[in-house]
This record gives C-alpha cells, sequence and structure tokens, in this order.
C-alpha cells in the first residue's frame, strides 16, 4: 500500500468513525442535557447571564480586532506615502490620543464589568437556594451510583426519577450516603453539591411540561458518568395523580395464584405471563437475597441498600439513565448488572432460566 493510499484509507476510517457518533448523537438526543434550551426559572436567569458575556465580550473582540486591522493599515499607507507625518502623528490629533486612551482603557472597560458584576448578583438572588419554598418538597440522597428520591409528606419513595408540577417552586433537600455527588439539570437550574454529612438544598420550577435529562455533576468514581436521573414535569392535576399512584402499596397477583402454584418446569417456557407465573416470581423475589437490598411495599421486602422497587415498571430507565427499562434490558441487568455498570454495588444472579423468566414477570408487574 502506498503512502497516498494509507492516508485515503486513515481518511476514510475517520470519517466513518465520526459519522457514526454523529448519528449516535443523533439518535440519543432525546436523553441528552443541554444548558442551551432553558425551560426552568433558575436555568433562564443564568442563560441572560451567560448571553450577556458571550454578546458583550464579542462586542469587544471584534472592535479591538478592528481598531488593531484599522492602525495597521493606516501605518502601512503612512509609511508608503512617506513624508514628515509617517511617523504615525496627524497634526491635531495628538492631542486626542490621552483622552482616547483614557475612554478606551479606563472607562469603558469599568462600565462593563460594573454591569456585568450588577447583573452577576441579579442572577445569585434570582437563584438562591436558600429562597423560602412553599410548594412541594422531595429529598434527593446521592449513593453509588443511583439516586433516592423520596416526598416525604406523601410516603412516596422512587429512584433515580424526579417527578415535580409545573407552575410551581420545587424545594430539593440533598444528602449523600458515601462520597461528594451534585445535582444538576441544566435545562432547569445549576449544580448543587451533595456532601456527606452536610444538608443542602435547590430549587426547580418550570412551566413547560416534559422530561429534563440530569446528571451527576462531580467525580464520584468509576461510574460517574452513568449516574444519570430525569426530572418529569408534569401540569399539576396530572402530578397529582402520579403521586396517588405511587403511594399505593405494590399490585400482587391475585390470592387464589397464590395457592397451590406447581414447582417452575425447567423443560419447557410457559406460553404467557399469566398471574400463576407472576405469582412464581413474587416466591422467587422473597426466597433470594434480594429482599436484603431492595424494598416493595406491601410485602416483607423492606431493604434499603439499593432502590425502592415498588413501582419499577412505571419508570423510564433502569441503573440510573443507563438503560431504556424494557424486558431484555431489565434481563441483563438483573443476570450480571457488573457487565453493565462495572463498580456497582449490585450482585448478579444464577437463577435458572424459567426461574429468571418468572422473576422478570414479577418485577414487570410492579408498575
Amino acid at each position: 500500500m502506498t503512502g497516498r493510499q494509507g492516508v485515503a484509507r486513515r481518511s476514510h476510517v475517520l470519517l466513518a468513525a465520526g459519522g457514526t457518533v454523529l448519528l449516535g448523537g443523533c439518535a440519543a438526543a432525546e436523553e441528552q442535557q443541554s444548558t442551551l434550551d432553558p425551560a426552568g426559572t433558575s436555568a433562564q436567569a443564568i442563560d441572560v447571564h451567560w448571553q450577556t458575556m458571550l454578546w458583550v465580550g464579542a462586542a469587544v473582540w471584534v472592535i479591538v480586532m478592528a481598531m488593531m486591522v484599522a492602525t495597521l493599515v493606516r501605518r502601512r499607507r503612512r509609511k508608503q506615502d512617506g513624508g514628515p507625518e509617517s511617523d504615525g502623528h496627524r497634526k491635531g490629533e495628538g492631542h486626542r490620543g490621552p483622552l482616547f486612551v483614557a475612554l478606551a482603557g479606563a472607562v469603558i472597560p469599568a462600565v462593563i464589568i460594573i454591569g456585568i458584576t450588577a447583573q452577576s448578583v441579579w442572577v445569585l438572588q434570582e437563584t438562591d437556594p436558600g429562597q423560602e419554598v412553599a410548594g412541594t418538597t422531595i429529598a434527593v440522597t446521592g449513593h453509588q451510583y443511583w439516586w433516592e428520591v423520596e416526598y416525604p409528606e406523601y410516603g412516596v419513595v422512587t429512584a433515580n426519577e424526579i417527578h415535580i408540577p409545573t407552575g410551581e417552586r420545587v424545594k430539593l433537600e440533598l444528602a449523600s450516603t458515601d462520597v461528594v455527588h451534585s445535582v444538576w439539570v441544566p435545562e432547569l437550574s445549576g449544580k448543587t453539591d451533595m456532601i456527606p454529612g452536610r444538608a443542602n438544598s435547590m430549587w426547580l420550577e418550570t412551566e413547560e411540561p416534559g422530561t429534563y435529562w440530569g446528571q451527576c455533576a462531580e467525580y464520584c468514581g468509576m461510574q460517574h458518568a452513568l449516574m444519570r436521573f430525569v426530572v418529569v414535569a408534569h401540569e399539576p392535576a396530572e402530578f397529582e395523580g402520579w403521586l396517588q399512584a405511587q403511594a399505593q402499596p405494590a399490585a400482587g397477583p391475585p390470592a387464589a395464584a397464590l395457592e397451590d402454584q406447581p414447582e417452575l418446569d425447567t423443560d419447557e417456557a410457559p406460553a404467557e405471563q399469566d398471574p400463576g407465573l407472576v405469582a412464581q416470581g413474587r416466591e422467587v423475589f422473597m426466597s433470594s437475597s434480594c429482599v436484603y437490598c431492595h424494598t416493595i411495599s406491601g410485602t416483607e421486602a423492606q431493604g434499603r441498600e439499593g432502590p425502592d422497587l415498588t413501582h419499577l415498571a412505571s419508570r423510564e430507565t433502569l441503573a440510573a439513565g443507563t438503560l431504556p427499562n424494557n424486558p431484555g434490558n431489565l434481563a441483563a441487568w438483573v443476570v450480571d448488572p457488573q457487565a453493565i455498570k462495572p463498580g456497582n454495588e449490585m450482585p448478579g444472579t444464577d437463577l435458572a432460566g424459567l426461574e429468571l423468566q418468572a422473576l422478570l414477570a414479577y418485577l414487570e408487574s410492579l408498575e
């Protein structure tokens, strides 16, 4: 292969790789955080400040560059013209030099700095996490590498999803059980740290219903990049309905399905996930080590080490935003979570095929 052919081949490989990355980015666009599309009150105030600094800085740069080019052009022309004025001083211009230096070098920069400082103070007041909030209060606790979300007033506990009503300022009380984490939802607010042993708070507010992605913004270990969450903003009536549904205990299989269940037949798979299969899956879950780490309201499973699973099937993602919540991903996560998210604290399972199928049927029934 000649050198030219080698260069061409490398170029093709780079183009293909770049195209793959771009296409992947397009496919996952709905799951990305963006500071350029603010939808929350706090994020909008931050965006105004950022836009001001961007355009003022750009204007200053353009003016300085234009003056520099103009000065170089004039100097070159004077040298070409020759004569007594070739040293760069025209008659009558000398008295204007000190005034121009004073304005351009002191007065104008001072005015810009004072203006930016005043706007900074306004933004700090607008985004102050210590503001009084009369609306909903949500306790968010960071773990390696997932988020526990609790609504104390309603007895609701979920994981990796924060649901809020639109048109209301919602307070988040932040804590960490292990290392420093940080809550950041770019479209709604700036980031706020979770520090072990210290209580921090922040607030979220938006008028636009929708799903907004958030991220841990403080390096917290090997799976820091996969410690994500979603904020779902509902209309107030829809939010109340969500709270009522989440406050209910897990819906178990019918009582008849729990009686006289035959042992799982490992030779053939059941045709469908009937109540009997769900009941068998419930027995598999309750007889496994899962109960020591997870809570399912209304059952004997009351573990606190891992996420609450009471309404697992209603959530959008698994493993803190790592995977879409569907049967295939749930199976992969239950069997070998370390292959998906190395370093997390959940161990894998060695369940037989139909035991696993029954367990998955039970978990998928937890809506």
